[in-house]
């Protein structure tokens, strides 16, 4: 499967990010690989590496909105125009990605 980014792709940055999680109503792909995501993530966080998604594409909900987080937003959008491609409305990718999110003060999730 090859992926391809849009410029169009819809994005939120991590302050929206904050508030979905705040509010209950964030759904969080992380796209990094397995070693990044252990560094640390974006509390609640689920993992699904990249180059996985296409074969876990089944694993996602189809009926709640997907906010799509890598290290920095290149892969984020990659992925996330996949998804929209593949049928899951409302899915955006976290601008600027975890590294936003450190820079923002707020803090990570680790094992």
């Amino acid at each position: 499967m090859t992926f391809t980014g849009n410029r169009g792709t819809p994005e939120i940055d991590v302050d929206e990010l904050d508030r979905q999680l705040v509010a209950g109503q964030a759904n969080v792909r992380d796209v990094r690989e397995d070693w990044e995501f252990r560094r640390g993530r974006v509390p609640g966080a689920l993992h699904i590496p990249m180059g996985q998604l296409p074969a876990r594409v089944a694993e996602l909900p189809h009926d709640k909105a997907l906010a799509v987080i890598c290290e920095h937003g290149n892969r984020s959008l990659v992925a996330t125009h996949f998804l929209l491609v593949k049928g899951f409305p409302g899915t955006t990718s976290v601008s600027g990605g975890t590294v936003a999110w450190i820079r923002s003060g707020r803090t990570l999730e680790k094992d």
